[in-house]
């Protein structure tokens, strides 16, 4: 088994010797063994460096990495760590994300949107800073709020209907997902079979909120008719 200093080992990982002290700093990279001042890894150290960097490119978050090297020490073999994380943790959508700039923000949204529309669109998840540009993880999504301001929608109306957007489906989430963790305990037995679970549940939950919001936008517009109806007989009356 081979030795490593820090720099050799992120040589050989192909990472950076700043981010092995932020995987050990977070718990995902055992220390090194310490002879004197000097720490040496050795090919343990690299092969959970190397799966650390498979799962970042997979979109996993630190926290996720985390608990699938844990299941994987308890005993789940890798690849169902591997299948139950992509189940849950997974893009929930095909679409690309892209990328704009303050002033392409700008010529689509209007004047209005200001640093104070860009810190707002960023905290509610809609932008995220990517040097100088701005990574957009939905362009659909940023796509139909330009056309809601070009229809003459104001910009503070469309920001507020973001927020109730997030607001209410992070509940429904929070509730699905509650459902889907009282499985959980399962999956030390069997991930396979919760990752296929999961699996089979995405599509219909993203299915199930469109058209949960198709018949709520069909009472409200009910509601709105018949409010002008009534208007509009009051105005003849008078």
């Amino acid at each position: 088994m081979a030795d490593y200093r820090i720099d050799d080992l992120a040589r050989h990982a192909g990472t950076s010797v700043r981010n092995v002290r932020v995987y050990q700093d977070r718990g995902l990279l055992a220390p090194p063994r310490r002879q004197g001042r000097v720490g040496w890894y050795d090919d343990s150290h690299l092969e959970r460096l190397r799966l650390i960097g498979r799962m970042l490119e997979r979109g996993y978050t630190f926290a996720t990495i985390r608990e699938l090297l844990d299941a994987w020490r308890g005993g789940i073999g890798l690849g169902d760590v591997l299948g139950l994380g992509d189940a849950i943790s997974g893009p929930w959508t095909e679409e690309e994300p892209a990328h704009v700039t303050l002033a392409a923000l700008r010529r689509r949204f209007g004047p209005a949107a200001d640093e104070g529309f860009v810190a707002e669109a960023v905290r509610l998840g809609l932008l995220e800073r990517d040097g100088q540009r701005y990574r957009v993880p939905s362009p659909r999504l940023l796509d139909a709020g330009a056309e809601m301001v070009a229809a003459g929608m104001p910009l503070t109306a469309v920001l507020g209907i973001a927020v109730a957007l997030r607001t209410h489906l992070d509940q429904v989430a929070e509730l699905l997902f509650s459902v889907v963790a009282a499985t959980l305990p399962t999956a030390v037995d069997n991930p396979s079979h919760v990752a296929e679970s999961v699996a089979r549940l995405r599509p219909h939950a993203m299915q199930a909120v469109e058209a949960a919001f198709a018949l709520a936008m069909r009472d409200q517009a009910d509601t709105v008719l018949a409010e002008l109806h009534a208007r509009s007989g009051t105005a003849h009356t008078a």
